[in-house]
């Protein structure tokens, strides 16, 4: 099946300004595709060079199979676009917007479909200047939608929004994918990436520095498994029974954090160590590094030090 984006060794320069350097990647039809990245990464130039916005310097860049950068009236009609702030009509409705967008295209979604799609139905009749900030992000969600596109650029599209309308927003891009449509999504909420996303690339320095599912990203299924407690009252490191060879304990006032490959194993010991105790350790946990820990060692110029193990804080102690 052809690839719904595909981009090889684009660049961007502006001036003595390399914004893009070399970066590659496909989007597979039906895919949610997100890149992630700080400020200044190259996502937005990227992104506007896939929405035909920008023209690069080098490379090649096909999104359903055209060249963006020709700006095609066949290509537009098939692409919605959801930018950081969009300029509209703010003496229109709601649905006044949504049927001119219409309009626009030869293939459309009916008023209501989209009104409800984005649970704007009781302010179809409310003009745009009267709604508030995640209502708007929502009819610009809907304008996007308008000509039932197969390609949607999402540019921050939950920006504003209640943790209600969050969730709605999710299922609604989840329910367009089911459909055969695609998405390239741009975000800095990590948990929206972890919920949507079927493949993630970091950009950094215009660069791509780590490509995979969530799960995997940065070998974040390896990375080693984190145990969090609360201390009890008295406890030292030493108090604690084996624990496998490469753990690494640091503590932040009552926290404590150990890390360790051997997660299973070590959060049985101690469990075990608890219980003979009669030790209560609140708010206890083991989980993998989240999403967001792997994008920030992925996006940090230096990596904070790691831990001392135990046997290294039992000598520091000494010392």
């Amino acid at each position: 099946m052809a690839a719904a984006i595909e981009v090889r060794e684009l660049h961007k320069r502006y001036g003595d300004l390399h914004a893009l350097r070399g970066v590659s990647f496909t989007v597979a039809p039906g895919e949610v595709f997100c890149m992630l990245g700080p400020n200044g990464a190259g996502k937005t130039t990227c992104t506007e060079i896939l929405e035909g916005h920008r023209v690069p310097s080098s490379g090649v860049v096909r999104v359903l199979g055209l060249d963006p950068a020709r700006g095609e009236r066949a290509l537009h009609e098939r692409i919605g676009v959801v930018l950081q702030s969009c300029g509209i009509q703010h003496d229109l409705t709601v649905g006044e917007l949504i049927t001119m967008y219409g309009s626009y295209y030869p293939r459309r979604r009916s008023v209501g479909e989209l009104i409800e799609l984005v649970e704007l139905d009781a302010k179809a009749g409310t003009r745009a200047e009267a709604l508030s900030g995640g209502q708007r992000r929502r009819l610009d969600l809907a304008l996007a939608l308008v000509g039932d596109p197969d390609v949607l650029f999402l540019d921050e599209p939950t920006t504003g929004f209640d943790p209600h309308a969050r969730r709605a927003a999710w299922s609604t891009i989840r329910s367009l994918c089911s459909l055969g449509k695609t998405v390239f999504l741009t975000t800095h909420f990590m948990d929206e990436a972890q919920h949507l996303a079927d493949r993630i690339v970091v950009m950094r320095a215009g660069e791509i520095v780590a490509e995979g599912t969530p799960e995997d990203l940065g070998g974040r299924e390896r990375l080693p498994t984190e145990i969090r407690f609360i201390a009890p009252e008295g406890f030292r490191p030493d108090d604690l029974p084996q624990l496998p060879p490469d753990a690494a304990l640091e503590r932040d006032g009552e926290s404590v954090l150990i890390r360790c490959s051997e997660g299973l194993r070590a959060a049985h010991a101690i469990c075990g160590w608890a219980l003979e105790r009669s030790l209560e350790l609140r708010a206890f946990s083991v989980a993998q590094p989240t999403l967001e820990d792997v994008y920030l060692r992925l996006t940090e110029a230096a990596e904070a030090p790691a831990g001392l193990s135990l046997h290294e804080r039992e000598g520091a102690r000494g010392r």
